[in-house]
């Protein structure tokens, strides 16, 4: 057992997400691209809600999905993240507290709207997300708890970050913070758009240290050092010398580090309904392993487990107990 009082701290954008299955006439008719992580302004999110169809909404957010996820597992968890006192920050303030996971964060009391993501849903189960950022563009490094940073065992950082100015203060400020009390600090690159926009920043987190761990989906990867070879980004990955875990959907993940790569397969299942927070659910997993010190194919398992459960219904957070299911796979849980 972990000798820390939560095993993960999130820190990442509080979104609630607002989805809907749609076609791909819809997505050209909006003029979005499919797949991608797309930054709006609060005008076109509320276009977008008006324009598309029968909506779900449930909290989201890539930290703290994959925090939602740790704690289905069992594991203990903390996220920081900014909402503003509005109906939405409430919910999603709410959401995240049932599930017993320590959120400290005050809540802004004016600017911007609570973030929300309109989430396009495909028959393939490809999500394209339209993201309006509002209330998370004021996460500041005073919204970073130092007793929270300590106590946590592993800092989970969200690239999306990256994209408001002072969260990126936050974020190094956190990582220098959980360094200084022997944690440990893992990324995931978020989305290959935003590998696009910081790729030189990234490379630098991962050269100087700032990072110990990355998660990274196959086309993160190859955005991160620009080639269209998969294999030629794992090479360079490799040199880096941090440990990575690359997820391939169907085809599973890799498990990288400077001496090995190990592949993992995916877990079966029925059907693909919404790939929205697979990357997520797949770090739950293997943070949660991380944290309990099981070996990587052991973490990679029970993150290919959590992924498979949240790709076959709609949000992104598991609606399964996923420590129910890791002991009926026969996976190692306390």
């Amino acid at each position: 057992m972990s000798k820390h009082r939560y095993d993960v701290l999130g820190i990442g954008n509080a979104i609630v997400d607002i989805i809907a299955h749609t076609d791909e006439a819809f997505l050209i008719s909006q003029n979005v691209q499919k797949g991608a992580m797309i930054l709006v302004d609060e005008p076109r999110a509320e276009a977008l809600y008006q324009a598309m169809g029968p909506a779900v909404i449930v909290s989201g957010g890539c930290a703290a999905n994959t925090v939602a996820g740790l704690a289905s597992f069992g594991g203990r968890g903390a996220f920081i993240g900014k909402v503003r006192t509005d109906e939405l920050g409430g919910r999603f303030t709410h959401d995240i507290r049932a599930l017993g996971i320590h959120f400290p964060t005050a809540p802004a009391v004016d600017g911007p709207a609570t973030a929300r993501s309109m989430i396009l849903v495909t028959p393939d189960g490809e999500r394209t997300m339209n993201t309006y950022l509002g209330a998370c563009q004021n996460l500041t490094p005073a919204d970073i708890e130092r007793e929270t940073v300590e106590a946590s065992g592993i800092v989970y950082l969200e690239g999306y970050l990256w994209d408001p100015p002072a969260a990126k203060e936050a974020f190094v400020k956190a990582a220098d913070i959980a360094h200084a009390a022997e944690g440990r600090v893992a990324i995931t690159l978020s989305d290959s758009f935003c590998v696009d926009r910081y790729r030189d920043e990234f490379l630098g987190l991962i050269r100087n240290g700032k990072v110990d761990i990355v998660f990274a989906n196959e086309h993160e990867l190859k955005s991160l050092y620009q080639t269209a070879d998969f294999d030629t980004a794992v090479a360079a990955f490799r040199r880096e010398g941090t440990l990575g875990i690359v997820t391939r959907s169907e085809k599973g993940c890799l498990v990288v580090e400077r001496e090995e790569t190990a592949a993992v397969p995916a877990f079966p299942v029925d059907r693909v309904v919404d790939t929205t927070g697979a990357g997520d659910l797949f770090a739950a997993g293997f943070l949660f392993g991380l944290a309990r010190a099981y070996d990587y194919r052991t973490c990679a398992r029970l993150g290919a487990l959590a992924a498979a459960e949240v790709i076959q219904h709609l949000g992104a957070r598991p609606q399964r107990s996923l420590k129910d299911m890791a002991i009926e796979n026969g996976l190692l849980v306390d």
